[in-house]
């Protein structure tokens, strides 16, 4: 049975690139019948937080990773002491009083030897014997792993191959801090067993850790998981992936207005590839996910290929569920999207003009309240021949019987005819006193959801403004 862990610390927000690692897991366990878990790493106490906790929740169930768990490392100290414990007797690790003071000078010294600075196994027992070292009263030590001082540690990983680091280049590790809270190698192996996790899928800033992670297992004489070491993000620029390159929280893209869906397909291709498949839906990547296909080089990190990839999203999605979407925004915009059109209406006729639902509520404003056009607009787009045949479209629309868009249309055309004037000449000026906007869709349709009643009035104030005013520029 495939097991496959999501591991995060509640330090911050869920990004990206957390996001993609955590889509890969899923997708890997359900393409086998699998699970997929998720374990929160929250003993760093000093930066984990409850709101972040939180975010990372959020963002899962937007992206609908269903999971098991989660599991929270602080609730099993009790299970990685045991672990310690048992290594102690085995004697696979040991107690170590080096001070913080101690530790530093150590690495100072190496330092000006020019040699890599690495802990120097003072504290393994037949060290501490042979230099006469006694455990000071009343403190605390930390546990250290004792690791193997010769040979190598050998692993295939499923994305770079086989990876090979000799035990040389390796120090004794801290598995237990003096407050028993097991650090980061030594917590992952103990839950990655205890959860019977059999891939472990991460980025590759973890590969370093792996032998010591390698070892652990050997020790504790269990079967090591599948590893599979995935590229990190960049930036279209080739530079480590950050806020500056539009990269923000999960949770931000969804308050953006993005679609869950159009972020899952993006995060997918971000370094792993069917074919040359750009859009396929959540079943589609189960179906055909594999770590075969993840490239071993860096992705980067396209803003304007989500925004377009959303937009295709956008243009498919059910009209009802996006009115739901685009309503928060509508209302925040000062709106009341139950005085105008039906939203939903609105919605079709605007869907395939914007790349998220931020952009669609905000081409929606102006069903639900009249923005008045900008004195450049009036000076660009009216003169006193638009004027007048804008007071003629007002008066048929005032006597139309049927509100649609044949008698809406026919009824602009008859105007410009009756004024000897071209489309664009009427139809500019009156698009810009009724929405306060140069881009609209199509000015009948537009004007057949706003509203007969709404339409007139909207047309009467400008022609009211432009008649105390006098006619705007040259047309």
């Amino acid at each position: 049975m495939v097991r496959t862990r999501f591991a995060p610390s509640p330090t911050g927000y869920l990004h990206i690139g957390g996001a993609r690692t955590a889509l890969f897991c899923w997708a890997y366990a359900k393409r086998h019948g699998g699970t997929f878990v998720l374990r929160i790493e929250d003993t760093d106490r000093e930066r984990s937080t409850l709101e972040s906790e939180q975010a990372i929740f959020d963002a899962m169930k937007w992206l609908a990773l269903d999971y098991e768990g989660p599991y929270f490392q602080m609730d099993r100290l009790d299970r990685y002491r045991e672990v310690a414990e048992q290594l102690i007797r085995d004697g696979k690790a040991y107690f170590c009083y080096a001070t913080r003071e101690e530790l530093e000078a150590l690495r100072e010294a190496q330092r000006a030897k020019g040699e890599k600075p690495r802990y120097d196994g003072r504290w393994r027992p037949e060290n501490a014997q042979r230099a006469g070292l006694k455990a000071p009263p009343g403190a605390k030590p930390v546990v250290r792993f004792r690791n193997p001082e010769e040979g190598e540690v050998t692993f295939k990983d499923l994305v770079k191959g086989p990876i090979s680091v000799s035990n040389a280049e390796l120090d004794d590790l801290v598995l237990l801090r003096a407050d028993g809270v097991p650090t980061y190698n030594f917590g992952v192996v103990v839950d990655d067993i205890d959860m019977a996790i059999t891939h472990v899928i991460r980025g590759d800033d973890h590969v370093n850790n792996t032998p010591r992670q390698v070892n652990i297992y050997r020790a504790l004489g269990a079967a090591l998981p599948k590893y599979a070491h995935v590229p990190m993000i960049l930036g279209a620029d080739g530079e480590r992936l950050s806020k500056r390159h539009g990269a923000v929280s999960v949770t931000q893209y969804r308050d953006n207005g993005y679609l869950p869906e159009a972020l899952v397909n993006y995060l997918a291709r971000l370094g792993w590839s069917h074919g040359d498949e750009e859009m396929f839906s959540r079943e589609q990547l189960v179906e055909w996910f594999d770590l075969e296909h993840i490239s071993a080089s860096p992705a980067r990190f396209n803003p304007e290929k989500l925004a377009w990839l959303n937009a295709q999203y956008l243009k498919a999605a059910d009209d009802a569920r996006l009115a739901a979407l685009a309503e928060p925004f509508l209302t925040q915009d000062g709106c009341d999207p139950r005085n105008g059109p039906p939203l939903a209406k609105v919605v079709a006729l605007l869907k395939g003009r914007v790349n998220t639902v931020e952009e669609l509520a905000d081409a929606a404003v102006y069903f639900y309240r009249r923005l008045e056009p900008s004195d450049q607009l009036r000076q660009k787009h009216y003169s006193e021949a638009s004027i007048s045949a804008t007071a003629t479209v007002q008066m048929s629309f005032a006597n139309l019987g049927d509100w649609n868009r044949k008698n809406i249309s026919d009824a602009i055309k008859d105007a410009a005819a009756r004024h000897g004037l071209k489309m664009p000449m009427i139809a500019m000026p009156l698009r810009v006193m009724v929405t306060g906007e140069t881009e609209t869709p199509p000015i009948d349709a537009t004007l057949e959801l706003i509203g007969k009643e709404e339409v007139v009035r909207r047309i009467r104030e400008e022609l009211k403004r432009s008649a105390g005013t006098g006619a705007g520029g040259s047309g």
